[in-house]
């Protein structure tokens, strides 16, 4: 295994953080999105990752792809609001079923992630520049 096979695998692991961080981004943005273009309220998504084996020591090493972005079809949060032109007969009003409180806990999990993975390539980065100076030398 090479130095650049880590940054590789550390890479992949930052491109999946990334598209996490982007879908938790645009669920707490639409936290109060009543009416999509698909009709009812917004349906909060979340991304699947899947390990995948790398190179030859691919029964140990593994990058991280996404495998899908499924939708959350939990039903949504219904709140009482008769005057809202959106109610129901009843009087209420679907809202995206969706925690701030979960999306900011799993917004700062995958930002870590996505640290880590960075730390994993600068520290790959400064043993090839210690390896070049060597050589220079």
């Amino acid at each position: 295994m090479s130095i650049f096979d880590s940054m590789n695998i550390a890479a992949s692991g930052m491109s999946a953080q990334r598209l996490r961080m982007n879908i938790i981004s645009s669920n707490i943005a639409n936290a109060d999105s009543v009416k999509t273009p698909e009709g009812g309220p917004y349906r909060r998504r979340d991304v699947v990752f899947e390990a995948k084996g790398y190179g030859k020591f691919s029964n140990v090493l593994k990058e991280v792809e996404v495998a899908d972005v499924v939708r959350d079809d939990t039903p949504p949060k219904l709140v009482y609001d008769p005057n809202n032109p959106l109610a129901n007969k009843k009087g209420y009003v679907a809202y995206p079923n969706i925690n701030p409180v979960v999306e900011m806990t799993d917004l700062i999990d995958a930002m870590r992630t996505y640290q880590a993975n960075a730390s994993v390539i600068g520290s790959a980065k400064q043993t090839v520049q210690a390896a070049l100076g060597v050589l220079r030398a």
